[in-house]
C-alpha cells in the first residue's frame, strides 16, 4: 500500500511545475524497483551506511590533501583507495597485498586478484 502511494506521489511530482522536483521524481520512478530491494531480499540493509563508511577515508583524504594535480594522479588515488577499501572489507592486510602486487610486477606475473574465489573462477 505504501509503495503504491509513493508511486502516486512521484507521478504527481512530475507535473508539479518545479523542474528540480520533477527531475528528482523522474529519477526515483526510473529506479523505483531498486528502492524496495531491502524489503524483498533478506540481509539487504535499508540504508547505504556501509558504502558511506567505505568512502569516508577517501573523502577525508581529498579534503586534507586538496586533491590531485593531474588526471594520472586522480586515477592512482581512485585505484589505491578502492584497493584499500576492498582489502578492509575482505580483512586482507593492505601492505601485504600491495607487496604481493609489486612482487608480481617485478616477476612479470599477474597481480593477485581481490575478487572472491567464486567470481574469479567464473570469470576465467
Amino acid at each position: 500500500m505504501m509503495r503504491l502511494s509513493f508511486r502516486e506521489d512521484l507521478r504527481r511530482g512530475l507535473g508539479c511545475g518545479c523542474s528540480k522536483t520533477a527531475a528528482t521524481c523522474r529519477e526515483l520512478l526510473a529506479g523505483e524497483g531498486h528502492l524496495w530491494t531491502f524489503v524483498r531480499v533478506e540481509g539487504v540493509e535499508p540504508t547505504n551506511n556501509d558504502a558511506e563508511r567505505a568512502l569516508r577515508h577517501g573523502v577525508i583524504y581529498r579534503k586534507l590533501s586538496g586533491g590531485t594535480d593531474s588526471e594520472a594522479g586522480s586515477r592512482f588515488v581512485e585505484r589505491i583507495l578502492s584497493v584499500v577499501a576492498t582489502c578492509r572489507q575482505r580483512e586482507i592486510n593492505v601492505l601485504e597485498y600491495l607487496t604481493r602486487c609489486y612482487q608480481a610486477r617485478l616477476e612479470g606475473q599477474v597481480a593477485p586478484s581481490l575478487l572472491p574465489a567464486a567470481t574469479s573462477t567464473q570469470a576465467a
